[in-house]
């Protein structure tokens, strides 16, 4: 089995590589790069008020970038902007502050100063699952295949996991686009993974065995791991699983070359987590069909 698990994943390194040349990725990645990068502290403000959040941008620069709209009622992401001004190379102070101030820096005039960061203000930002209008460009990320019985069996592994599993139908799914979620446990307590139900019901497995990887490599709350390796790990779990079973995971380099940046080499690079939870997922699959 291990040897296989590197076999694949060597096939998924060249399949990222792949999905990064292609038209589609590089229309996907266009867009991207038209989104804000946010600070460290505002992203985890961004996810303590809308945890479901994958795409966040201002009202105007919905409608001005993507042509979307924000819709009526929805609630403002608060976020710190930087305000930049020019300030007093003595003091630090805009020219407005500078005149209150006791500084009496003089050698050159306000309009000389270079601009700088003199302070935040609170602004408002939405996620895209609170705009309307015209569609991104999206990767196309589902697994397919026949997946039999395989979802049924993943929540009977999962209880042996001691992980907690739900699968909520779509109108009653409060995530946002995102397919899944894996919420991190205390100190006494388990994972808890959701999924959004669909008809795709090998998608959906692929989606479940993503998760799970999430709950056996990353449930616990101190994980230091950054978004994108958790991600590149529980992906390539979520592949291999898949492949094992049957299904047609291959989709999955397109999620992969998302998070894995310029740097498909650093899913072999964490091969020893991946394998190892790869294959306790499918001991524990394998023992209940047995």
């Amino acid at each position: 089995m291990t040897e296989t698990i590197e076999a694949w994943v060597e096939d998924l390194i060249t399949h990222v590589e792949e999905a990064r040349g292609s038209e589609a990725f590089q229309e996907w990645l266009d867009v991207q790069s038209r989104f804000h990068d946010y600070s460290y502290r505002n992203t985890l403000l961004i996810q303590l008020q809308c945890p479901e959040a994958t795409k966040v941008a201002g009202y105007r620069a919905w409608q001005e970038e993507f042509d979307r709209h924000v819709q009526e009622g929805e609630r403002a992401i608060w976020i710190w902007a930087p305000i930049i001004t020019t300030q007093c190379p003595e003091c630090g102070n805009s020219p407005n502050y500078h005149e209150r101030s006791d500084c009496e820096y003089d050698e050159t005039p306000p309009e000389e100063w270079s601009e700088g960061l003199v302070g935040f203000r609170p602004a408002s930002v939405f996620d895209v699952s609170q705009t309307e209008g015209e569609p991104l460009p999206e990767l196309e990320t589902a697994a397919t295949g026949d997946a039999g019985d395989l979802v049924t069996v993943l929540e009977d592994a999962a209880a042996e996991l001691d992980v907690e599993v739900r699968i909520v139908d779509t109108d009653e799914w409060i995530h946002g686009q995102a397919e899944g979620i894996c919420k991190p446990r205390g100190a006494d307590e388990r994972p808890v993974v959701e999924v959004r139900n669909r008809a795709n019901e090998a998608d959906l497995a692929v989606t479940l065995i993503h998760e799970l990887a999430h709950a056996l490599l990353h449930g616990a709350i101190s994980d230091p791991l950054a978004r994108s390796e958790q991600e590149l790990e529980a992906e390539a779990v979520a592949y291999i699983v898949g492949r094992h079973y049957g299904l047609d995971t291959s989709n999955s380099s397109f999620y992969l070359a998302a998070w894995a940046g310029d740097d498909p080499e650093a899913i072999r690079e964490r091969l020893g987590r991946i394998s190892r939870t790869a294959e306790q997922l499918i001991d524990v699959v394998d023992s209940k069909t047995a």
